[in-house]
């Protein structure tokens, strides 16, 4: 409709209110040929607008639609509704209304059907009927809604995302993981002051005393719409604190969950954490506390249980089973062992009966051996100890002789050796004496002084300890003293030329 030419506002015809909406609807029928140039009040158009949308759509339709957000007071029920394309676009919205009177009677009806409570996101089936304040707007009134239709969706959306599961190779990814053989840490994801979780912790904390296994609680919201973004992030912040803690992977990754409405199960039934929990590295097992209804992560993890007692009592069973083995194969091993012994100390008693009877003869031949070989050494002995005496006394006489000759020898070289040693002190103090002189006077001639009054400076380090006469020694910034004929200097060294 063009907008009304307001230039000509002082001639145009203001309507005066309406008793009713058929005063006005006759009003306007007589005036239609001159509706570009009428002013409206806006109360009036929509007053017109809401008797069109009465007649035109008085009776009620079915109208699939999906929940985008919901909130409640007094009692009363407040949608906003939307339908969207296959890429996720919005291309309709509008409000709806569920009035106190019928909503406790709906509602129930709905959660008895669907086992879960009514909650945004939800494409639902309403009956509605079309409605418009000129205050609030255009509403639709909900008037009912069928829940077997919203079953049939929350069922083919959890095909789907079963199919895509399988499709993805994502769907016994971690069901081929092999069990693990000992479970010795396991990493525990559940809601903060479960019931479930107080089951399970009542026998884990009997396993933990004993030190057979260790439990590592992280907490997550298993409710909302916000659940699953909330467990994948403890998944994640767990294993990487415990990987920083222990440089190593857990032994298990336990989810559980317990107490909770069997409608607070849909919301566990989401692709990114089925994914997530199938990707992970070692077996993942879920008790998320329902008998007969599964959600996906019972159908990616590694072993689904029916509660969290369950899972507990698996783990119990799992190590039960292993210390049963353990001591089956030490008892094994023993048995094993007592043979090996048995049979060793029976081969010995026969090899020591051998050895015995062999030592005895040769034991024998060894002593008669001996006793001649004892009485063949002391003849030899008595032999060379006669010998020895008669060389000792020659080479005794020869000594005598030989010394006194060397003694002769030596008292006529000693002094020989003397004259010459004296003969030879006397040159070398007379040269000393030289050399002295002459090492005074260069001593004198480089003294630092004498160095000083020429000219020539000294180079000393900032504590006056030692002298600097390499630029190995130096480096730049360095703080330096200059030693003067009269005095000294500080400097700064600020560049180092080496040569």
């Amino acid at each position: 409709m063009r907008k009304p030419n307001l230039s000509h506002a002082t001639q145009a015809k203001v309507l005066a209110p309406a008793k009713d909406l058929a005063t006005l609807e006759a009003e306007l029928a007589e005036q239609e040929d001159h509706l570009e140039d009428t002013v409206l009040r806006l109360s009036d158009y929509l007053s017109a607008v809401e008797m069109v949308i009465k007649q035109t759509f008085d009776h009620r339709v079915w109208v699939k639609a999906e929940i985008r957000n919901l909130s409640s007071k007094g009692g009363h029920y407040y949608f906003e509704l939307a339908e969207k394309d296959d890429d996720g676009k919005v291309v309709a919205s509008c409000r709806g209304n569920l009035w106190r009177f019928k909503a406790t009677r709906v509602l129930a009806k709905f959660e008895r059907a669907t086992g879960m409570p009514l909650d945004r996101d939800l494409t639902v089936l309403l009956k509605v009927s079309a409605g418009f304040h000129a205050q609030y707007g255009f509403s639709l009134t909900i008037e009912d809604i069928d829940p077997s239709y919203t079953l049939g969706d929350l069922a083919r959306q959890y095909a789907q995302m079963v199919d895509r599961l399988t499709g993805e190779g994502l769907l016994n990814l971690n069901q081929q993981l092999p069990a693990p053989f000992d479970i010795e840490h396991v990493l525990v994801i559940a809601p903060e002051k479960a019931a479930g979780l107080g089951d399970f912790q009542a026998d884990a904390n009997r396993l933990a005393r004993t030190g057979a296994c260790h439990f590592h609680y992280h907490n997550a919201t298993f409710q909302g719409n916000h659940a699953p973004a909330e467990i994948r992030h403890a998944i994640i912040s767990a294993q990487q604190q415990f990987q920083d803690t222990y440089q190593r992977l857990p032994d298990l990754l336990v989810i559980i969950r317990g107490g909770g409405a069997v409608g607070d199960l849909a919301y566990l039934n989401d692709y990114e954490l089925a994914a997530l929990v199938a990707e992970q590295p070692i077996p993942v097992w879920v008790g998320v506390g329902h008998e007969r209804d599964k959600v996906v992560l019972d159908e990616v993890a590694h072993t689904s249980f029916d509660t969290p007692s369950k899972v507990i009592a698996a783990i119990s069973s799992h190590l039960a089973q292993l210390i049963a083995q353990t001591l089956q194969y030490q008892a094994q091993i023993k048995q094993a062992a007592q043979r090996q012994l048995n049979t060793a100390e029976q081969q010995t008693a026969r090899q020591l009966s051998r050895v015995q009877s062999q030592t005895t003869g040769q034991l024998t031949a060894l002593q008669k051996d001996s006793d001649y070989a004892w009485r063949s050494i002391q003849q030899s002995a008595q032999r060379q100890v006669k010998q020895a005496a008669r060389l000792t006394h020659e080479l005794d006489t020869q000594m005598q002789a030989s010394a006194y000759q060397q003694l002769s020898m030596a008292s006529s070289d000693s002094q020989n050796y003397k004259k010459t040693i004296i003969q030879s002190s006397q040159q070398q103090l007379i040269q000393a004496q030289r050399d002295s002189v002459h090492l005074r006077d260069i001593v004198l001639l480089h003294r630092p002084s004498r160095v000083l009054k020429q000219g020539y400076t000294i180079l000393m380090d900032e504590k006056d300890k030692q002298i600097l006469t390499s630029s190995a020694q130096l480096h730049p910034q360095q703080t330096v003293h200059i030693v003067l004929k009269d005095g000294k200097a500080k400097a700064q060294i600020i560049d180092i030329q080496a040569t």
